[in-house]
């Protein structure tokens, strides 16, 4: 399944436009990397998500085949593993 669908449907990203821009901006690591939207997750991939004023660690437990999830499946996709306030640059 492709990231930017990924990060909506499990509702780490409230559209998948807004995922794609993210990922473009090159505030979306998988593994690691930087992402590009369209990269394939895959179960137990490591997902970084950076905004403005935290950052969101999170592994893929699950990755559903159909495009639709409900929202108490939506949160058995993944797993949060750590998640940290940034603080702003003066």
């Amino acid at each position: 399944m492709r990231l930017d669908l990924f990060l909506k449907l499990t509702r780490l990203c409230p559209r998948r436009s807004v995922a794609q821009q993210l990922c473009d901006a090159g505030l979306v690591l998988l593994n690691g990397r930087a992402a590009k939207p369209s990269h394939a997750v895959r179960p137990a991939d490591e997902i970084v998500i950076r905004r403005r004023d935290r950052e969101m660690t999170v592994r893929a437990l699950n990755v559903p085949a159909v495009r639709n999830v409900s929202r108490r499946e939506a949160n058995s996709l993944i797993e949060v593993i750590a998640e940290r306030e940034l603080k702003p640059d003066l």
